[in-house]
């Protein structure tokens, strides 16, 4: 009996030395699953699958996953897909809190009119920085700002921090918003997509691992209406969980935006004659055995992701780093200074970015 009691106090100690980061990521994977708030002025996100809607699927005439960026080299990635003209525009009023999803997020209405959905937390910076890659290589991106400072009038929010909670004071936050006439009726899954198979649809399964995305649940892909080209867009929607380790890691800290992580971390890791594997994204096995299944939903979430990154037809992937290949340093320089990433980090990600697209061009 003796044994026993103390069998399980050790057990008791071990599960209470489980990092709260861990917890931390599986009250981040409920959260996501939650329904987005409704905002006051515009109808609530829409996150049903297109393809097992009926209605939603007879919506989808003319799909697009890719365009032509045309010349690349003369892309500006500092602005990105908005451009400069298009920046949000102090002051910021506050409209609404989106209560889904990992970071805090919220509406607010800028000096312009324009209606922006704002981040804060760790995906701010990188989700920035992966748009603008995505857009130069001819993938659809939202409109995506980092703004390093500010203040928004009227804050009433559950999550994010003091200072924004309390003072509404802007530090490091993405504004987001669609393209004008662009509103999202669904979402699309990896495995069920009409583009699998294409090259288009390889290209961007190798961004993927360019970028260390790894949190690739169907629920960040969004399929957007887009009235004014008749057209229905599909693409990546949420891109925050980049530019760290290879998949979900003991902190969130170390798994997004995080320099030293992303440098650390494997990119090719097997090829054969025709095909090529990359390590992103990564099977969270690890996380599981240490946490003793105190992650198990996040296991079970994110378990069968790993197919995105394997197997890539090596031609496709050599085509992507083709585009990625016309992008100058100048150009891979201005990704990361447009996340207001400090100069050491960006000249750190543009090392590894720059190597990662030699070892595509050489496949």
């Amino acid at each position: 009996m003796r044994l026993n009691r103390l069998s399980h106090w050790a057990l008791l100690c071990t599960l209470s030395a489980v990092p709260l980061g861990f917890a931390a990521h599986a009250q981040d994977d409920s959260a996501a699953q939650t329904t987005h708030a409704k905002v006051a002025d515009s109808d609530k996100d829409n996150d049903r699958d297109v393809r097992s809607n009926a209605a939603l699927w007879a919506k989808i005439q003319n799909p697009v996953l890719w365009h032509n960026p045309g010349n690349i080299a003369a892309l500006d990635l500092y602005w990105g897909a908005g451009g400069k003209a298009n920046q949000p525009k102090p002051p910021f009023v506050f409209l609404s809190e989106d209560t889904g999803g990992t970071n805090p997020k919220f509406d607010v209405r800028d000096a312009n009119g324009t209606k922006w959905r704002v981040k804060e937390g760790e995906e701010a910076q990188p989700e920035v920085a992966a748009s603008r890659l995505l857009w130069a290589m001819g993938y659809y991106a939202n409109e995506d700002y980092l703004i390093p400072g500010g203040q928004v009038q009227n804050v009433k929010m559950k999550r994010g921090s003091n200072d924004l909670k309390e003072r509404g004071t802007l530090v490091n936050v993405r504004f987001a918003r669609k393209p004008d006439g662009q509103k999202k009726i669904g979402i699309w899954e990896w495995k069920t997509s009409s583009f699998y198979g294409t090259r288009e649809f390889n290209g961007l399964r190798v961004m993927m691992a360019v970028i260390n995305n790894w949190d690739l649940k169907d629920v960040n892909n969004a399929v957007y209406m887009d009235s004014k080209n008749n057209r229905q867009i599909f693409l990546v929607s949420d891109i925050g969980a980049s530019f760290g380790s290879n998949g979900v890691s003991w902190t969130r800290s170390r798994s997004k935006g995080n320099i030293d992580s992303f440098r650390s971390s494997g990119f090719i890791q097997s090829k054969t004659n025709s095909t090529v594997s990359f390590s992103t994204p990564k099977k969270p096995t690890g996380m599981l055995l240490a946490t003793m299944g105190a992650t198990a939903k996040s296991f079970a979430m994110r378990k069968d992701m790993d197919w995105i990154g394997n197997d890539i037809p090596i031609q496709d992937a050599r085509w992507i780093g083709g585009l990625l290949g016309q992008l100058s340093h100048k150009q891979l320089t201005d990704v990361f200074r447009a996340a207001n990433f400090s100069e050491e980090e960006v000249q750190a990600y543009v090392e590894v970015v720059e190597s990662r697209i030699t070892e595509l061009k050489k496949l």
